[in-house]
């Protein structure tokens, strides 16, 4: 029974299955006795494990063919009209051609399968921030993962009307073959197709597909930006939250700064920490003149592999229920997950690595995939920000650029000014991680490239300071207050060079404090030559700070 009257939703349906050949059409209205009962569905097929009701309650382990573990980044293509707008670092073919080679292998995909539609929001429904989009699918992992990471069902529906203002996608998962694996993106059509895949990377249409490289290019045209950034909420002990966002590759601890518990001493002196987003901020001019986020997405996809009590215990506290494992170990003896880095040794009992086999470990190899992930709700998160539910965003007070690295450069730094800044990010290298095959070590912005559908020649003008996206008075710079020497790493918080607790070389009332705080380093007296003049002295807050030196324009953020 179709659920909307919306002509783009239908003739897509109708298209799909017309190509495809499905056996029956199921129309996913969101609510959970439907998901219950596919829930069931996806056990007796084998597509799901269900875990211990009572260790683990609502919880179930996928998983995924043996070469279908990650994103697929050189079967990853923009589709535009002309190669240029693709850019040079996104994978392009004619928009015509790559419909006829997926119309072939789509033809018939779906015969004797049940043909599922997916509408979804990326936003809180009927938010001004909300992003509608419609998934036609042949995988109850993609729908059960869907309601998790999105807001889904017939509430969609109804807030999308008859606009064609909505994402359209097709995927089927095909035969799996690799070699025809394509995930595809048609950005003047609004259109998605994903083929020859079932890992959520590639076929949850919501996450990177959309709320990325379609919606850059929607952001483009609108004039906001979507970008691959946590969103992190940082109290002090009077009760004020700043918000800073955090631009990592994928598998480079967004989740983990994102789920951030701040260090026992500010801890007992009132500093908390909220999780407003892990992965997807969409970040746009308020009214107000700063720069606004808001995280789409409704839930957490997570690398499992090095999540622990003691690495993340608010990601691990978010998977104790209602969430789905895949390519992790399995405990057949309680029938309870483990991955690598979960506890120390590994866990007793009969247990069988991410191919279903029976592993102890003995002949070294890894029992959980390094790119195994847990799909949670943003709910279960004991940290979540109440912000998360309104869909309104947060202002943003710092920017922060980040990237997995072992050698050469610097921990921690800071820009000088919002140009400064731009360059910095624009430039930063990171490694290469296992969410992604195909890949190799590359600067910031080609490590973060599915963020863009178009040019990354072009991206980094969108944050310079004469373009109207970037606000007069925003937060979002935090210029360095000393020389250009890279920040010494403290704890939890970095230190600038002047920021010693016997700093005699600030004038009373615009230093620091001289007490050191618990985690502070050894005290020395400063060089006063790596200080600039206190006219040049941007911005800098900090918990031992009595008062802030500050231009007019940019604050700087806040350190837990």
């Amino acid at each position: 029974m179709e659920l909307t009257q919306n002509p783009s939703v239908l003739e897509l349906v109708r298209k799909t299955a017309e190509l495809t050949t499905p056996k029956e059409i199921v129309w996913i209205d969101g609510s959970e006795a439907q998901l219950k009962s596919l829930r069931k569905i996806a056990v007796e097929t084998g597509e799901l494990i269900k875990l211990n009701e009572e260790k683990l309650p609502g919880c179930y382990l996928n998983r995924s063919d043996v070469n279908d573990v990650a994103r697929v980044e050189g079967r990853t293509f923009i589709c535009s009209r002309t190669r240029e707008e693709a850019g040079p670092t996104n994978n392009w073919m004619d928009p015509d051609e790559m419909k006829a080679k997926l119309h072939e292998i789509l033809r018939g995909a779906m015969a004797g399968r049940t043909m599922y539609v997916i509408p979804y929001a990326m936003g809180v429904i009927g938010s001004p921030f909300a992003k509608y989009g419609i998934e036609v699918t042949d995988s109850i992992y993609v729908v059960l993962n869907m309601a998790i990471m999105t807001r889904i069902g017939t509430k969609v529906l109804e807030a999308l009307g008859d606009s064609d203002d909505v994402i359209l996608g097709v995927h089927s998962k095909v035969t799996l073959d690799p070699e025809n694996r394509y995930i595809v993106h048609f950005p003047e059509e609004n259109k998605i197709i994903s083929v020859n895949s079932n890992y959520g990377g590639n076929v949850l249409q919501g996450k990177k597909c959309f709320s990325l490289r379609i919606a850059s290019v929607l952001g483009r045209r609108e004039g906001w930006l979507a970008e691959h950034m946590l969103i992190l909420g940082i109290q002090n002990p009077k009760g004020e939250v700043r918000y800073v966002t955090g631009a990592f590759p994928s598998a480079c601890g967004k989740t983990n700064l994102a789920m951030l518990i701040p260090p026992e001493g500010y801890r007992k002196n009132g500093w908390k920490c909220w999780t407003v987003g892990d992965d997807i901020a969409w970040l746009r001019v308020g009214p107000d003149g700063r720069l606004w986020a808001v995280n789409p997405e409704n839930g957490f996809f997570g690398v499992a592999p090095g999540t622990s009590q003691k690495s993340n215990p608010n990601a691990l506290a978010s998977t104790s229920k209602n969430t789905i494992f895949t390519n992790v170990v399995l405990n057949e003896d309680d029938m309870t997950v483990w991955w690598e880095g979960m506890t120390k040794q590994r866990r007793q009992g009969r247990l069988l690595n991410l191919k279903g086999e029976v592993w102890d470990g003995s002949d070294g190899t890894r029992g959980a995939h390094p790119n195994s992930r847990f799909t949670a709700p943003a709910e279960n998160c004991p940290c979540i920000s109440e912000e998360f539910f309104k869909g309104t965003g947060v202002p943003i007070s710092a920017i922060i650029f980040g990237g997995r690295r072992a050698k050469t450069a610097p921990l921690v730094y800071q820009s000088r000014d919002w140009a400064h800044g731009v360059f910095v990010g624009a430039t930063m290298a990171s490694e290469t991680t296992a969410a992604a095959t195909g890949a190799v070590p590359r600067t910031l912005r080609k490590a973060t490239r599915r963020a863009a559908a178009g040019t990354s020649r072009r991206y980094p003008d969108r944050y310079a300071p004469n373009r109207s996206v970037v606000p007069l008075r925003s937060e979002a710079c935090a210029p360095v207050p000393a020389r250009r020497q890279p920040w010494r790493l403290c704890g939890y918080r970095a230190l600038p060079p002047c920021a010693g607790p016997a700093n005699r070389n600030v004038p009373s009332g615009q230093g620091f404090r001289r007490s050191a705080p618990a985690i502070a380093p050894p005290a020395r007296r400063p060089n006063p030559r790596h200080r600039r003049p206190e006219a040049e002295c941007s911005a800098i807050r900090h918990p031992t700070a009595q008062t802030v030196l500050a231009q007019p324009v940019f604050r700087a953020p806040v350190c837990p």
